[in-house]
């Protein structure tokens, strides 16, 4: 009988595209592999309470260390599967010449133009906890901004009806994601440096699952490695597979 695993991963797409590839090599080993999926604080609640064996995968240090820091002796950290980063970004449409940068969202030419809701995803989100601090650090409130969490359907469709009409929008967004394989998002400099920088996207194991995982899996998923362009055409096949 295959001994059985069960991986966890936050539930959103990109995440999801980097869990099976990594669920490849598992079961290449021989593994039954149990998927579960959960909002970001709730995954690393099930990852301390011991409710799943890996976890595909922590955004370090950024975005995801507050929720790995209580845990960090009960796990150990594999292989860095590709190296995320945060934007605030705009189509390709929108001129750079108007709108360079976060700052120049205060602008006539972005005033006139430039729809005020930034509309992101989950509260949980790194993204979407710099996305608050943003609108406040750089004063946008008061020229109408806000921002607002919500699902990857509010954040992702909205920004693709916005493309279709070539209305001009800021999308609180990442690398990878799948949207960055259907267009040309640019991003907005950010001077403040409110977005994080570049993450590591950590494979995070479970101290106690190592001798059930075995030596030769663990080697193999240590050597993984994806990078953002290749987890960014993963999920935009796993999104066009689920349409």
């Amino acid at each position: 009988m295959a001994k059985s695993l069960t991986v966890g991963h936050i539930d959103l797409s990109f995440h999801k595209a980097s869990c099976l590839e990594v669920e490849k090599v598992l079961k290449r080993h021989g593994f039954e592999v149990q998927r579960r999926a959960a909002p970001h604080e709730d995954m690393f609640e099930l990852l301390k309470n011991d409710e799943i064996d890996l976890l595909v995968s922590a955004w370090l240090p950024a975005s995801h260390d507050l929720y790995l820091r209580p845990i960090a002796d009960k796990v150990t950290k594999l292989t860095v599967l590709y190296e995320p980063y945060c934007i605030w970004g705009v189509p390709d449409y929108v001129s750079e010449l108007e709108v360079r940068s976060v700052d120049d969202l205060k602008k006539p030419a972005s005033l006139d133009r430039m729809d005020k809701l930034i509309q992101g995803i989950n509260p949980g989100a790194g993204i979407s906890r710099f996305s608050e601090k943003m609108i406040d650090s750089y004063g946008l409130r008061q020229f109408g901004y806000r921002f607002n969490a919500g699902s990857e359907a509010d954040c992702f469709d909205r920004f693709e009806q916005f493309y279709a009409a070539q209305r001009w929008l800021v999308i609180p967004l990442w690398h990878p994601q799948y949207l960055h394989n259907r267009y040309k998002i640019r991003a907005l400099e950010e001077p403040q440096g409110l977005l994080g920088g570049s993450d590591q996207a950590t494979l995070v194991v479970r101290n106690a699952a190592k001798d059930k995982i075995g030596h030769s899996a663990l080697k193999a998923l240590s050597a993984m490695y994806l990078g953002n362009a290749k987890v960014s055409a993963l999920d935009d096949q796993l999104q066009r597979a689920n349409a």
